[in-house]
């Protein structure tokens, strides 16, 4: 009875799977994924971006918890762009901008946009605001549960214009980092631009003076220090994750 009952359930998650990537592969969800670039490795990233897009409801939201659970929150995977000891890192624009206490920056909002243009954190403000409590999962086995304030990401899009062919946001930090999400993430209501972490101005070791916060996906997606977010209609891994070794889709 109980191999039964397995084999019924191995059987129900397969057929979910494969019904999920025939909508995909069908144009009914107007999502596909990220090519792979021929790489053996990276080919279960497909599946499993299928199987998430086409099984999990795209409005879902991570799990938001109290003050109570705010925990101690390292800052680490930075590498602060106004060190000039270093270079792969270093900007001299951000290290005149923190030198000013961020009072000169503001966020260029580029490609398929109707109005490109740059966006002060007076700007950004004005497009809404949003404050939650979520669990950060680094790729290197830690968490860390802190409160974001920031500005929801659609908005910004939408004022900005984007086009109907547009697909894929990329996100271009100081400190030369850089990554990519689907419109679906974009848009996503947690998908915020945070320039506080619990309750105050967001710090340097946690990408001041706005970072982004995709809460649906695994840390590494979550740019610091950003200077350009550029929307595109094709494809872009600005990281690059796939070449890389790295998975670009970590959806968690």
């Amino acid at each position: 009875m109980k191999e039964k009952k397995l084999m019924t359930r191995r059987r129900a998650i397969f057929t979910g799977l494969t019904s999920a990537s025939a909508l995909l592969l069908s144009g009914c969800l107007k999502r596909t994924p990220p090519p792979t670039y021929g790489n053996i490795l990276r080919m279960g990233d497909d599946l499993t971006y299928m199987a998430q897009r086409g099984l999990l409801s795209q409005r879902a939201l991570a799990v938001e918890y109290q003050k109570s659970d705010i925990s101690s929150f390292p800052g680490t995977g930075n590498n602060n762009p106004a060190d000039p000891k270093i270079k792969a890192s270093y900007s001299k624009i951000y290290e005149d901008l923190q030198r000013n206490n961020f009072k000169d920056w503001a966020l260029s909002i580029e490609g398929s946009v109707a109005k490109p243009g740059k966006y002060s954190l007076a700007d950004l403000k004005k497009l809404g605001q949003r404050t939650q409590i979520t669990r950060h999962t680094c790729e290197e086995g830690w968490s860390a549960i802190a409160e974001w304030t920031g500005v929801p990401l659609g908005p910004v899009l939408q004022h900005a214009g984007i086009f109907p062919a547009a697909r894929f946001v990329s996100f271009y930090g100081y400190d030369n980092y850089a990554e990519s999400i689907d419109m679906l993430d974009a848009l996503h209501p947690q998908t915020i631009l945070a320039y506080s972490m619990n309750g105050e101005d967001l710090p340097v070791e946690h990408g001041a003076p706005v970072r982004l916060r995709v809460e649906t996906q695994i840390g590494y997606k979550s740019v610091k220090y950003l200077s350009r977010v550029v929307v595109t209609d094709k494809f872009v891994d600005p990281g690059p994750d796939i070449s890389n070794g790295w998975s670009w889709y970590t959806g968690i």
